[in-house]
């Protein structure tokens, strides 16, 4: 039987202090830490102070496995001396012969007098021989101290007799003694033989390896500290060159950017923060264009209700009747601008369009009947599309009045102006068609801005330009488009395109 058995020597009694668990101090150390990592200090400080502490942390779990794998090597290599010391005595007990004379050895003495003659033990290591309870050989010169105590050596006789094949560890001054302590029986003699090893030396080696390490480390934590400063500072150039940026934007000037250069994360922040920049810089200029606008087209019919009003007299009353029908007439226009702002407005809302069940034929029938009373022009029904569409009733309406109020501005009593609706097989299709002055194809897109005119728009034709803004609006909102095909002299026509739901037929 084998047991591993640990035993100090005696020590005076004492009473040791005993240091509390989890001291208010420890809390506070590691709330201070955090506090220096996530305070206000520079992100490159904290990202090379954090690299820093990464490597210290890594270089000390490395030399304390390291340390240990070599204090396991150690333990190995004791264990296979001291295992071969066993073996060589017991080859020599089960032979019961002098190796070398070949005579029977007469006593346990005798074998112990022969096998210390043929074995000299090796630094740190050392053998005691008991016959009895008697030590009856010593070889424990190799050892630090060159003896052994007396306590240590009444335990292993005690460890021999009660509890037979062992190994253990004992602590003593100079550091542990690890032994292997085994019984022997010879012609009726019995016996025990140790073989210990206090590995000192090789100990402060390990610790010497340790603190080595631990030296190489704070140099190479050195060393890559300096280097990551300026490559830190590299990597974070794109976020002082955003803070710079950003800094310098103001109301006024939005035409900062980032330079960039090559590629990687940095790079692809940077390019989104100047995607971000035009944008913001594209909404700024269309506001102020589009306040500048509304201004200029509220100003006009207010300095006409002024100028009107200032020269109006009590003497003349159908002059009044002229003047304030005129007023009345501005203030209109003011109002359908002020609605057609408001729709604008409203447009950014998420109950902007309410989706209900329309049925395009008869929507298509009423919208031709709403329109032709707009104006007397040539009115037709190009064609009525048959199904049930998921829009909102009312936008369309607003949509479709508003194109068809375009088409009789620009076209004469005579010329027609058409209606129609159709469904295909992926889209419902809703038009106004004209015969009137067309639209030239470099504004086809610019007649859809707000306050935007076409070219070919008649003198007489006081409208602010927002109806096509309002008709792309709808029509976006029901995830669908508008469409132009128009040539001058040859009329326009306008289509609201609305992507077909399978849920409705």
């Amino acid at each position: 039987m084998r047991v591993e058995t640990t035993w100090s020597p005696p020590q005076s009694d004492g009473v040791s202090g005993a240091e509390p668990v989890g001291a208010p101090g420890e809390a506070s150390f590691w709330r201070r830490l955090a506090r220096w990592f996530t305070g206000g200090r520079s992100l490159r400080t904290r990202l090379i102070s954090s690299y820093v502490v990464l490597l210290a942390t890594s270089a000390v779990v490395t030399s304390l496995v390291l340390s240990e794998v070599l204090i396991i090597r150690l333990d190995q290599r004791i264990q296979r001396a001291e295992l071969q010391e066993v073996l060589e005595l017991r080859r020599m007990v089960d032979d019961g012969r002098d190796p070398t004379t070949g005579e029977p050895f007469t006593s346990l003495t005798a074998l112990f007098d022969v096998y210390f003659a043929r074995n000299v033990p090796s630094s740190g290591e050392g053998m005691v021989a008991f016959v009895g309870d008697r030590v009856r050989q010593t070889a424990v010169g190799r050892l630090p101290d060159g003896e052994v105590d007396r306590h240590v050596l009444d335990h292993w006789r005690d460890l021999a007799d009660d509890v037979g094949s062992t190994t253990g560890r004992i602590g003593t001054d100079e550091g542990e003694l690890r032994f292997r302590v085994e019984p022997v029986e010879l012609g009726g003699e019995s016996g025990a033989f140790v073989v210990a090893h206090l590995p000192r030396r090789d100990l402060d080696d390990i610790a010497d390896v340790r603190t080595y390490s631990l030296f190489v480390a704070l140099g190479v934590l050195l060393i890559a500290g300096l280097a990551m400063w300026p490559l830190a500072g590299r990597v974070l150039a794109p976020l002082r060159a955003l803070t710079t940026t950003a800094h310098t934007i103001s109301e006024s000037d939005l035409t900062g950017r980032i330079r960039t250069r090559g590629s990687g994360e940095a790079v692809e922040m940077a390019q989104a923060f100047n995607a971000m920049l035009d944008r913001l810089e594209s909404a700024f200029r269309s506001q102020r264009a589009f306040v500048q606008d509304a201004s200029h087209e509220l100003r006009d019919p207010l300095t006409i209700c002024r100028g009107h009003l200032e020269l109006l007299t009590d003497d003349d009353p159908e002059d009044q009747r002229a003047t304030v029908a005129l007023v009345l007439d501005e203030l209109n226009r003011i109002a359908r601008i002020v609605d057609d702002l408001q729709v604008l407005a409203d447009a950014d809302q998420p109950d902007f369009v309410r989706r209900a069940p329309v049925d395009l034929g008869e929507l298509t029938v009423e919208l031709l009947a709403k329109a032709s009373a707009l104006g007397p022009r040539n009115w037709q029904l190009d064609g009525v599309g048959s199904g049930t569409v998921l829009a909102d009733r009312h936008r369309l309406t607003e949509a479709v009045l508003n194109l068809a109020h375009n088409a009789v501005h620009h076209t004469t009593g005579d010329q027609v102006v058409a209606v129609g609706s159709a469904r295909t097989d992926d889209e419902w299709r809703l038009w106004v068609r004209d015969t009137g002055v067309g639209v030239p194809e470099a504004d086809h897109e610019r007649i859809f801005e707000r306050f935007a005119r076409g070219a070919g728009s008649r003198r007489t034709y006081q409208g602010a330009g927002l109806g096509l803004a309002i008709v792309t609006l709808i029509a976006g909102a029901h995830d669908g488009r508008v469409e132009l095909v128009s040539s001058p002299g040859h009329g326009s026509t306008f289509t609201i395109v609305i992507p077909r739901r399978g849920e409705w037929t």
